[in-house]
């Protein structure tokens, strides 16, 4: 599937900031053609000025040229568009029990994949050995070469420093604490590498393959952990120190007498996750060890697993209530393992939400389950890039690197 870009730029002032050639392609990224005379005007530049930025982006391959357009006499004008097969994506997923690695385009769709079943907690370098020789072997079988190669994208299952991608005390991540992921892996692939908390990754490629044009989005993952990505004003919101959207440990209720993992009562996570779910329903006498025991039991008909998933939906709709009256999103989307019994839990969450929160509130909220499944992660990865490569910062450095060249 083709993902559009996470967040369409506005076209730029007449008369602003259009120096660069980088400026001038955020007018070209929403895909369709354009004519150089419809760039100057749009842009108020003068044609020989827009002339030139065009060339240096066809040069780059960023830009192609895909027809004529009608003419009124004369020779017809020609017609340029953003060509997003122009360089590839590596995309990552790393969950708590699996490594999916994808190559894209720059629009987010995926060229060819690979996935392998692995533990997280085997560490960091086995892990990130495993997505660079994925790496080498997936540009390989797409007859791809290296050097087209736009950047990489991570999402992993713990908190991330943003700023240089390095894992901050991970719960379920040993030996990921302060790890130097982008170093590691820039020493097999020197291209730009972003990390982010894998729910962030999540919200940004739901919300890019089927929310393109809503600004406030919840995206809630429920899985081993329950945590959250928060788009507000159309911008992915991290926090000070890129701990936003914790939710897993915001107290609920219900579980005074509950001990979560990370050494508080009554979190969540320690309530609505799905191992929580599964320890509640193992404690009645039902065999279950894990979410997807859960999720099975109730797709078998299991009275005490729907009940129990209910519950946790309730749970989860309680912290969400707090969430609406705080952020007003118009959008929640629940994803993550859990949702694959979306009906259950789904029921308890708008059974709670639609009740705690004020009207105006919820007037317009749209509460749904994710579309992308689990592909929602290496969609949100290859944005990740996309946004960074794209940028006018970013095109003057591949415009300089194709000149340098």
């Amino acid at each position: 599937m083709t993902s559009p870009p996470s967040a369409q730029p506005a076209a730029p002032e007449a008369g602003g900031s259009l120096g660069r050639a980088g400026d001038l392609f955020q007018l070209l990224r929403d895909g369709r053609p354009w004519t150089r005379a419809e760039l100057a005007m749009t842009t108020g530049l003068a044609r020989s000025t827009v002339a030139g930025k065009v060339d240096l982006l066809l040069g780059s391959g960023l830009v192609v040229s895909v027809g004529e357009a009608l003419s009124s006499g004369g020779r017809p004008p020609s017609r340029f568009a953003f060509h997003p097969q122009a360089r590839t994506v590596l995309a990552v997923d790393v969950g708590a029990s699996h490594v999916r690695v994808a190559l894209t385009d720059l629009n987010g769709e995926v060229l060819a994949e690979r996935r392998a079943q692995m533990p997280v907690a085997q560490g960091p370098e086995a892990v990130l050995g495993y997505v660079v020789d994925s790496a080498r072997r997936l540009l390989a079988d797409s007859k791809r070469p290296q050097s087209q190669l736009a950047g990489v994208g991570i999402g992993l299952p713990g908190p991330v420093e943003h700023a240089t991608g390095r894992p901050v005390k991970p719960p379920i991540m040993p030996g990921w604490d302060g790890f130097d992921v982008v170093g590691f892996v820039q020493r097999s692939l020197p291209v730009p590498v972003l990390v982010d908390n894998d729910v962030n990754i999540m919200a940004l490629g739901e919300r890019a393959a089927f929310w393109p044009g809503v600004d406030d989005l919840l995206f809630i993952k429920v899985a081993t952990g329950i945590g959250s990505g928060i788009i507000s004003s159309g911008q992915l919101q991290r926090g000070a120190d890129g701990t936003a959207g914790d939710l897993g440990h915001v107290r609920v209720a219900r579980g005074a007498d509950v001990v979560c993992r990370c050494g508080n009562v009554g979190c969540l996570e320690a309530l609505a996750s799905g191992a929580a779910v599964a320890r509640s329903l193992a404690a009645q006498g039902v065999e279950a060890a894990t979410g997807a025991d859960v999720v099975e039991l109730a797709s078998r008909g299991s009275i005490a697993a729907v009940q129990a998933l209910r519950q946790a939906g309730r749970d989860i709709g309680e912290v969400l209530a707090t969430c609406v009256n705080l952020l007003n999103p118009s959008v929640i989307v629940i994803g993550g393992s859990v949702a694959a019994a979306g009906e259950y839990v789904m029921a308890g969450v708008r059974e709670v939400v639609y009740h705690r929160s004020p009207p105006l509130a919820t007037t317009n909220l749209r509460i749904g389950l994710s579309r992308a499944g689990e592909r929602a992660a290496v969609m949100g990865a290859s944005q990740l890039v996309s946004q960074h490569v794209l940028s006018p910062a970013g095109v003057e450095a591949t415009l300089a690197a194709a000149s340098a060249g």
